[in-house]
């Protein structure tokens, strides 16, 4: 099937690629279809596109590229819905929120986007009572400089 883009214009995609979330996601209920498509010659981000609306785009990434020791736990429920069996059969993403200079873009770790890679059902979850923000430096050389910063305001 053909979709119009974002990003990219028109481009095919196949209907075993898109991402179901059957809630929809927060603040879009009503987009419950995405695909994830590759960003040319950069391999670290994708685009979750919505293939109903065209300007609806997210760019993600894979968290533990930027934090190894990113951990959440998947509630019964979520694991119900997406009907997991292994935990090998989980992918996550989270959304990056693009700023100027692009250094200075954050993940937003406190909802990720999980999916079954077997049978492509997702959801974004929001990790309440979590220590992760929707705004986490995409380096961790990144991270020291917000703090350190934020040490210096505070004297």
């Amino acid at each position: 099937m053909k979709i119009n883009t974002l990003y990219f214009g028109e481009v095919e995609v196949k209907e075993e690629e898109l991402l179901t979330f059957e809630k929809g996601i927060p603040g879009f209920n009503k987009e419950k279809n995405f695909v994830l498509l590759d960003i040319p010659e950069n391999p670290t981000f994708q685009v979750m596109q919505s293939i109903e609306t065209e300007e609806l785009a997210f760019v993600v990434t894979n968290p533990y590229l930027f934090y190894n020791n990113y951990e959440f736990d998947l509630d019964q429920t979520t694991i119900e819905l997406l009907e997991v069996e292994k935990p090998e059969d989980v992918l996550v993403k989270t959304i990056v929120t693009m700023q100027s200079p692009f250094e200075s873009s954050t993940l937003n770790l406190q909802a990720p986007v999980v999916c079954n890679i077997k049978n492509k059902k997702a959801k974004q979850l929001v990790l309440n009572n979590s220590p992760y923000m929707t705004r986490h430096p995409l380096s961790v050389e990144s991270e020291a400089k917000v703090h350190a910063s934020a040490n210096k305001k505070n004297r």
